[in-house]
C-alpha cells in the first residue's frame, strides 16, 4: 500500500521536533509498492527519511518526502561456525532489531542499542557507538536504483564506509539509491567489544556472577548480548535526552580527527590550564594496529598516527555545556547534543547556536567542528 499526503506535518517525524511541513509525503509498505511510485512525476527535491533522528529541517520541505514501512527480520543462514546472516527491512526501527538480536543470543549489534532511527538509514549513515560501527556487521545493502529503475546490492566494501559516511551520502549518488533491506552478519559466539571508555567496568558490575568471579576470562564467560545491551541503554539514558521529552538529533557534531602534532599542542595547553597531571580524552587512530599509548614525540610511529578527540570535550572546555540560546540549548549532561529546549525552537536558533560553538572551538583549539546532523 502506498499512502500519499500533501502538506504533511513533519513535527513528529523528526526527533528535533522542528515544526515543518512537506509539500508531498509518500509512505510505502513493500518493495512492490516502492516500484509502483512514479519517481519522474514526484515534486522535487526528493528526500527519503527513516526515523528523522539525524536531520535538522531548516524550513518547510518544498519537494517530496518518502518513508519506508518495509518491516521484517529474517534469519537467512546459520553456519556451523556460529555465523548468522540476518535480513532486516529498511523500515524496522533499529533498536527493535537490537532487542531481537539480544533475545536471540546473537552478538554484534548490542553496542548500538538505543540509537534512534531505522535500519535503512543506519546503513546510509554508518551509525556507531561504544567502539562499534554498523559497517562492522553489515554484509550487503540492497537498494532500488531510482535512475535505472532496477534493484541492486552493494557489499560492505562497495559501500565506501567511513566515519558517519558512505557512498549513499556522496552528492553525486545521494537520493539515487533507496535502501530496501540490509543483510547483517551476527554471531552465536561471544564477541564482546568493551574497550570504549568505562564500558568494561560498567558491564562487569552488571551481574552477581560477574562480581563473584575473578579475572577477565572468568567474567566474560558469563556475558550475554542482553547484558551488554542493558548497560548501553542505561548509559545512553543517563547521558542523552529522550526525544519525546526534549527534541534533539543525538550527537550533533562529528568527533574531529587531528594530527599527533596538533594533539600535543592541545595537551600542553590543557595541562597548563587544568594541571600537569590532566589527561585529555582521546583515541589514537592507527591504520596498522591499535595503539594504546602515545609514542614519544620524535618517534617514527608518532608521525604516522592521527588522534580522534571527543567533540564533547572540546565544546565543554569552551564553556558551552548547559548554556541556552533562545529556544535552543546545549544539553547539560552531554555537550555534544543540541536540544530544542523549549519545544518551540526555530531552526534559525539551532543553527545560530551551532555556529557559535563552531567559532569558539576553532578560536580556542584551532579545530573545525563539522555537524553530524544533516541540514535539510
Amino acid at each position: 500500500m502506498v499512502k500519499t499526503e500533501y502538506y504533511k506535518d513533519l513535527t513528529k517525524m523528526n526527533t528535533f521536533g522542528m515544526k515543518v511541513k512537506a509539500r508531498c509525503f509518500i509512505e510505502y509498505d513493500s518493495v512492490a509498492d516502492l516500484v509502483d511510485i512514479e519517481f519522474d512525476e514526484l515534486a522535487r527535491p526528493v528526500l527519503h527519511i527513516g526515523g528523522g533522528s539525524n536531520l535538522l529541517f531548516t524550513d518547510d520541505f518544498k519537494g517530496t518526502v518518502l518513508h519506508s514501512k518495509i518491516n521484517f527480520i529474517e534469519v537467512l543462514d546459520e553456519s556451523p561456525s556460529g555465523e548468522v546472516l540476518v535480513s532486516v527491512g529498511a523500515g524496522v526501527v533499529f533498536d527493535e532489531f537490537c532487542e531481537w538480536a539480544s533475545k536471540e543470543g546473537l552478538w554484534g549489534v548490542e553496542n548500538l542499542s538505543y540509537i534512534p532511527g531505522e535500519v535503512g538509514a543506519s546503513a546510509v549513515q554508518n551509525i556507531g557507538a561504544y567502539g562499534v560501527e554498523v559497517k562492522d556487521i553489515i554484509s550487503k545493502v540492497y537498494c532500488y536504483d531510482t535512475l535505472e529503475e532496477e534493484f541492486v546490492n552493494f557489499t560492505v566494501d562497495e559501500c565506501g564506509y567511513g566515519y558517519r559516511d558512505s557512498i549513499f551520502k556522496n552528492p553525486r549518488m545521494k537520493g539515487r539509491y533507496i535502501v530496501t533491506h540490509v543483510i547483517f552478519t551476527l554471531s552465536r559466539n561471544p564477541k564482546p567489544v568493551l574497550d570504549y571508555g568505562h564500558l568494561k567496568d560498567a558491564v562487569y558490575c552488571q551481574s552477581d556472577k560477574c562480581q563473584s568471579e575473578q579475572g577477565e576470562d572468568a567474567v566474560e564467560k558469563f556475558l550475554t548480548p542482553a547484558m551488554i545491551r542493558k548497560v548501553i541503554i542505561r548509559i545512553r539514558k543517563d547521558k542523552l535526552p529522550e526525544p519525546s521529552v526534549m527534541g534533539s538529533a543525538g550527537s550533533f557534531f562529528k568527533n574531529p580527527v587531528i594530527s599527533m602534532e596538533h594533539f600535543r599542542k592541545i595537551e600542553t595547553t590543557a595541562k597548563s590550564e587544568l594541571g600537569p597531571d590532566y589527561k585529555v580524552p582521546h583515541y589514537i587512530i592507527d591504520c596498522q594496529d591499535k595503539v594504546k599509548e602515545i609514542p614519544t614525540e620524535n618517534s617514527s610511529e608518532s608521525k604516522l598516527l592521527t588522534v580522534k578527540v571527543p567533540a564533547a570535550w572540546l565544546i565543554e572546555q569552551c564553556g558551552w555545556k548547559g548554556r541556552r540560546s533562545g529556544g535552543a540549548a546545549v544539553w547539560e549532561k552531554q555537550p555534544l547534543v543540541i536540544v530544542n529546549y523549549t519545544g518551540e525552537a526555530y531552526p534559525e536558533e539551532i543553527i545560530g547556536l551551532e555556529n557559535r560553538i563552531i567559532t569558539s572551538v576553532k578560536a580556542k583549539f584551532g579545530i573545525d567542528l563539522h555537524p553530524e546532523v544533516e541540514h535539510i
